[in-house]
């Protein structure tokens, strides 16, 4: 490689090179005015990190990684062969590591041919390989005393050959397309201290904080006899005047079961992807403490050691836990576990770790809600409710039948649709935990969408019921559009966005939801998986459905009866008002309780939900008999003929009467 080369990658500008071509192609002067402007601006600059990638084409199991790093700055070396990829030399300040390790275990076939990357952060004394999908961390996150080993720049090139390291790139930009044995990199001693300030002055200054990790740890060591019983306390950020991200306060015991010579280190990380790496389910928080003692490992102790953590405001249904990550045991892969470690959490912004051994500590925090309360309370509330909704809304839809025969008023029609879409709705959701049990993914697949589809029908005709109401007012001298127009929109329109959904693939499937009070028995329906694409779709379809209806229709009935709240048949009965709290049961209100998220409220607002939700077509069916029944009382009153009688008859002749 060319110096020249050398030097625009070790400045991290791939385009300089274009312009470096353009100004060839203009003109020779601007060519040694453009290079004279360069040398000046990076010859004080070194590297912050090395990413160099390429793809191992191997052809023989077992696959193995071969290890041989220790403390200096001579160099590094890739290679590859056959059977093995091999990472030695000397760039750490702290790590050394000799070993061989399996790679079969990690997913990578011999008969493919596998992409790697391996990245270097000197400032963290940190080296990680990206292979088979896995970030393999070859030396753990630290903090260098006095230098640091970086401009590390590629050397002169192996041998080509059939087997090793094809396409390599260092930093995007590729050296050679051909198949070498190695690739050697040569490094240089850098002082950690100006290191550390160029690298602060880019994070903080140059607006490249939302693509790279703040670069520099903070690392304190101390004597045993000076720790004890202190609070710790990590750097605060230049320009601000937030509490610090974390303290630690040493307990006595720790002084008991050491000798008064050793020194405790305690490092503080802050947003290292590393530890963020292969948690989609949980994230640990953005900071990160590490406490070692030299040459000892503690564990057992008999007074915790506190580590008090300042993150961002964290809703209570989020569930967090304070979490270790023991290297000796996981040497390769970061594992956060709960293992020695207590949580307490003290507010919304502010978790207390008590844990009773010294390595890596943090916060790990869902990504979704905490596991359900009182799941098996609502199960129960909803299977009666759906039970009892079905048999409700099958009565009505005979009921309803008959009066058809004897009446050609058009509000039975749709009083029918509704009916008809709850009943399918309480039935298939009534027998959704059987059936995925029973079949699992295989049959969620169908099922799911079907659920979705009577769901979005269910709001669909819950919407034409406000229409339609608002109609009868308001548009008093217009005809009401046919039935079959109320079919089409009802049944034919929410079958689009199921099949859109379904052609997208992913969606529907077989979705857990855990109870806190036996996370290992998840109870299983059909439904929507619990992905992006998924959460997505719910957001987009039944959130976006329900908060139209609830606002829709929660305006359309105030306009209505500000409309017949004026008229003296009305005025006569007190009904009117039964009536107007029975339309807005009907036209989803009970659903919008999903948009609430009352965090002191949560259970009461769930226990709600499922009790008006799924008793939703019994209270049809009681409104329609109690109105229905009120009629007949008051002799063909308005009110009574507004819900299944003669509707149009009665208001024309209010609207003559006013």
């Amino acid at each position: 490689m060319k110096s020249g080369d050398r030097l625009l990658r070790g400045a991290g500008s791939g385009n300089l090179k274009l312009l470096l071509m353009e100004a060839k192609a203009t003109d020779p002067l601007k060519t040694a005015l453009f290079i004279i402007i360069l040398l000046s601006t990076v010859s004080g600059e070194n590297d912050l990190y090395l990413n160099f990638c390429g793809t191992w084409r191997h052809g023989q199991n077992p696959l193995s990684l071969n290890i041989s790093l220790s403390t200096g700055c001579s160099g590094i070396i890739v290679s590859a062969n056959r059977s093995s990829l091999s990472i030695s030399g000397k760039i750490t300040a702290r790590c050394s590591r000799s070993d061989v390790i399996p790679l079969n275990s990690f997913g990578l076939n011999a008969e493919l041919d596998s992409d790697f990357c391996l990245y270097w952060e000197p400032l963290l004394d940190q080296l990680k390989l990206e292979v088979g999908g896995k970030n393999l961390t070859l030396c753990w996150p630290a903090s260098p005393k006095d230098s640091c080993c970086t401009d590390l720049s590629n050397g002169p090139n192996a041998d080509e050959a059939k087997y090793g390291i094809v396409n390599g790139k260092i930093k995007n930009d590729t050296v050679t397309d051909k198949t070498l044995t190695a690739y050697n990199f040569t490094g240089q001693s850098t002082d950690y201290d100006k290191l550390c300030k160029q690298a602060n002055k880019k994070y903080f200054i140059s607006n490249e904080a939302s693509v790279m990790s703040p670069p520099c740890s903070h690392r304190l060591e101390f004597g045993l006899k000076d720790v004890t019983s202190k609070n710790i306390t990590s750097s605060a950020t230049p320009g601000s005047s937030s509490e610090p991200a974390a303290t630690v306060r040493l307990p006595t015991a720790l002084k008991e079961a050491l000798p008064n010579t050793s020194k405790v280190v305690i490092t503080f990380f802050k947003e290292n992807s590393l530890f963020q790496d292969g948690y989609k389910k949980a994230k640990p928080i953005n900071d990160v403490v590490e406490i070692t003692v030299e040459n000892e490992v503690i564990a057992n102790l008999s007074e915790p050691i506190r580590i008090i953590f300042n993150h961002d405001d964290m809703p209570i249904k989020r569930s967090r836990k304070c979490v270790s990550w023991d290297t000796a045991k996981d040497s390769l892969l970061v594992n956060w576990l709960v293992d020695g470690c207590e949580t307490h959490k003290r507010g919304a912004k502010q978790t207390e770790c008590q844990c009773n051994h010294l390595t890596y500590f943090t916060v790990l925090v869902e990504l979704k809600a905490q596991p359900v309360r009182h799941l098996l309370a609502l199960t129960a509330i909803t299977s009666l409710g759906c039970a009892v909704s079905f048999i409700s809304c099958i009565a009505l839809i005979v009921l309803l039948c008959r009066k058809r025969r004897r009446s050609k008023d058009q509000s039975s029609h749709i009083h029918m649709g509704l009916a008809v879409s709850l009943a399918f709705l309480s039935l298939l959701f009534f027998f959704t935990g059987v059936l995925a049990n029973v079949g699992g993914e295989s049959v969620c697949t169908w099922i799911g969408p079907i659920l979705h589809y009577t769901l979005l029908s269910t709001f669909t005709w819950m919407g034409i019921e406000v229409f339609h109401t608002f109609w009868l007012v308001y548009m008093v001298f217009n005809l009401s559009p046919k039935p079959y127009v109320w079919n089409l929109i009802g049944f034919i329109l929410p079958v689009i966005p199921v099949i859109i959904l379904v052609a997208v693939g992913d969606i529907y499937g077989l979705r857990m939801v855990v109870p806190s009070d036996d996370v290992n028995n998840p109870y299983m329906m059909c439904w929507m998986k619990e992905n992006d694409k998924a959460l997505l779709a719910h957001y987009f379809t039944n959130m976006t459905a329900l908060a139209v209806l609830v606002l829709s229709g929660t305006v359309m009935l105030f306009l209505v009866y500000l409309k017949i709240r004026i008229k003296d048949d009305w005025k006569k009965h007190h009904v009117a008002f039964l009536s107007i709290w029975g339309l807005s049961c009907l036209f989803g209100t009970t659903w919008g309780l999903a948009l609430l998220n009352v965090e002191m409220l949560s259970d009461l607002i769930q226990f709600l939900f499922c009790i008006f939700n799924s008793f939703q077509g019994f209270f049809l069916m009681l409104r329609f008999c109690m109105l229905d029944w009120m009629r007949k009382q008051a002799d063909g009153s308005v009110l009574g003929s507004t819900s299944s009688g003669s509707t149009r008859q009665h208001m024309l002749q209010c609207q003559e009467k006013s």
